[in-house]
């Protein structure tokens, strides 16, 4: 995952001009829900959240909360919320460089809250901004849309997601063909009970911290 020093871009373009997949889209859990717990997690999780901004702030210059540009549901481009985890202006806007395990642009604290994908957290805010839903496909950089054959474009008939099959099957320790299959997937054969399925697995999956670099 890549980190901008916190600026972020600007907002000039708000949705990318791809064509229409020809897929009926799929719906995940119901809006409802993804706003009732996504809002008592932030109500919860506001005191670590609280803390791990302090301790960003303490060991490194720079802003607790990154913003990245993402691409959501039919193309609409978003600001994706994490909290830091890289010393300021470690990467580049953009595709960048993948991080790997024990990659010095990581701060201590940065290790941390990636270990138990703490940094994740306020993407709880762009699930009541309606940008993702709690379970979904990767969110992906506009950079790597721009690369997608048309078959891979309905990835973008459902909202990103927080968690989703990619997460809790490796992460980064996949390639970026298996992401792209595994959100494939997803998308092709979403169920409800799927979806609860994959939250389930998502404890453990945090809990293993597999492929969380």
């Amino acid at each position: 995952m890549n980190e901008t020093d916190g600026r972020g871009p600007g907002k000039a373009q708000q949705r990318l001009d791809v064509p229409e997949p020809r897929v009926r889209p799929r719906k995940g859990l119901p809006r409802a829900a993804d706003v009732a717990i996504a809002a008592i997690g932030l109500a919860l999780l506001s005191p670590l959240l609280l803390a791990a901004g302090i301790a960003i702030r303490l060991e490194s210059r720079g802003p607790v909360f990154y913003r990245q540009r993402r691409v959501g549901k039919d193309g609409r481009i978003f600001e994706l919320f994490k909290l830091r985890t890289m010393r300021r202006g470690a990467d580049p806007v953009g595709v960048g460089t993948a991080v790997t395990a024990d990659d010095p642009r990581v701060t201590w604290v940065g290790q941390f809250l990636r270990r138990y994908s703490l940094d994740e957290l306020p993407q709880l805010v762009n699930v009541l901004r309606g940008d993702m839903a709690l379970v979904g496909p990767r969110p992906p950089l506009p950079d790597e849309v721009a690369r997608y054959e048309s078959d891979v474009l309905r990835r973008l008939t459902v909202k990103p997601g927080i968690t989703g099959l990619w997460q809790v099957s490796g992460r980064s320790d996949l390639s970026w063909e298996d992401s792209v299959r595994l959100d494939l997937r997803y998308v092709d054969n979403w169920s409800l009970g799927h979806d609860w399925l994959i939250m389930a697995r998502t404890v453990g999956a945090v809990l293993g911290h597999r492929g969380a670099y």
